[in-house]
């Protein structure tokens, strides 16, 4: 499978929408922090990021692995940056 790609942000958001789901974690009424995903060096199953050092995870660790495993399985963090634009423009008189 040809996982898609998203920017650090929306992986970030994405992680935690699928956790904040699970019912466990709606039922416990936790709020967990997501950290920002890591590139690395792609893995054997071809995953070039990961997220480590979750918030207030305590008792959900199991939870957390199991919504990784699927977006990782999913989704790779894209790498090329886009080139920003001159937010002047091409000022005359320069």
């Amino acid at each position: 499978m040809i996982r898609k790609t998203l920017n650090a942000s929306q992986l970030q958001q994405e992680v935690n929408r699928r956790l904040h789901r699970l019912q466990e974690v709606v039922e416990d009424g936790v709020k967990i922090r997501v950290p920002r995903p890591q590139l690395q060096e792609p893995d054997k199953t071809g995953c070039n990021w990961d997220m480590k050092h979750f918030g207030n995870a305590a008792g959900f660790e199991r939870d957390i692995a199991a919504v990784l495993q699927a977006v990782r399985a999913e989704y790779n963090l894209r790498t090329e940056a886009k080139e920003a634009e001159n937010p002047f423009g091409d000022f005359p008189g320069d």
